[in-house]
């Protein structure tokens, strides 16, 4: 059964620094384009960042651009996301997930059809 499990969030002063893990299980997603999404409090799922499968297509939101950044290893099967000067807006339950394709990396959720169980990260001012 194919499982995706994100770690490494948690609390963090505003202008600190986390780095995500998404570890992939059950079958290779590396032939697949991922990304990395966030659901803050009493707002809706919203796309973060997402990569090829090759890692030569990054995209960001506007919100986090020269702040985060997206990386894959596929020997590995496991997805990051290293995130820099961390403000408290980004505090939110952050989820990997996993496309049917490989090539253009979509930023809509509904494009996605693997999820993990998400991880919480809580940027204090």
């Amino acid at each position: 059964q194919a499982e995706l499990v994100e770690s490494g969030g948690g609390l963090v002063q505003a202008g600190g620094s986390l780095r995500l893990s998404c570890a992939a299980s059950g079958r290779t997603f590396s032939r697949r384009a991922m990304g990395w999404f966030r659901q803050a409090p009493g707002k809706e799922r919203e796309f973060v960042a997402v990569i090829s499968w090759s890692g030569g297509t990054r995209y960001y939101a506007d919100s986090v651009k020269d702040r985060f950044t997206i990386a894959r290893d596929n020997a590995k099967n496991t997805l990051y996301l290293q995130m820099n000067s961390l403000k408290p807006e980004d505090t939110a339950v952050y989820y990997c997930a996993a496309s049917p394709y490989a090539g253009y990396p979509s930023k809509e959720l509904k494009d996605y059809d693997y999820w993990g169980q998400g991880t919480q990260v809580t940027v204090s001012s």
